[in-house]
């Protein structure tokens, strides 16, 4: 199944656990309309190297509410990388972390950024 819709999402910068490490800490909450209508909080973890245009984040983020009208709770677990301006992005459910009526789901989320600024999700799943 395919749900799509749009998301806004605000970060908010965190001490680092180790000020020496370079890593960057935020916590994010986000606000998801369309087939999913649900808040999601989270944390991220994050780099940005010396080169432009190169940095890392990773991210783990539980969200709660209706997917094409089933309730429950999930994680996404994130994993992004931008090399020298190129970016990947990978954004899944974690096995087993489904509740109430979205036990069992499983899929990938991508995340979609326009030219204004605004969020977009595409978000392919299946459950049993």
């Amino acid at each position: 199944m395919q749900a799509t819709g749009t998301f806004t999402v605000k970060l908010e910068p965190q001490p680092p656990t180790h000020a020496d490490s370079g890593l960057g800490r935020m916590g994010l909450a986000k606000q998801f309309s369309g087939d999913l209508v649900a808040h999601g909080l989270g944390e991220m973890l994050s780099y940005r190297s010396a080169v432009d245009g190169s940095a890392g984040y990773v991210a783990m983020e539980r969200v709660v509410g209706t997917l094409h009208g089933r309730q429950g709770s999930f994680v996404l677990q994130h994993s992004g990388t931008m090399d020298r301006g190129a970016p990947a992005l990978a954004v899944g459910v974690v096995p087993d972390s489904g509740t109430d009526e979205l036990a069992g789901l499983a899929g990938t989320l991508a995340i979609h950024i326009d030219a204004q600024g605004g969020h977009s999700y595409t978000f392919d799943y299946r459950l049993p």
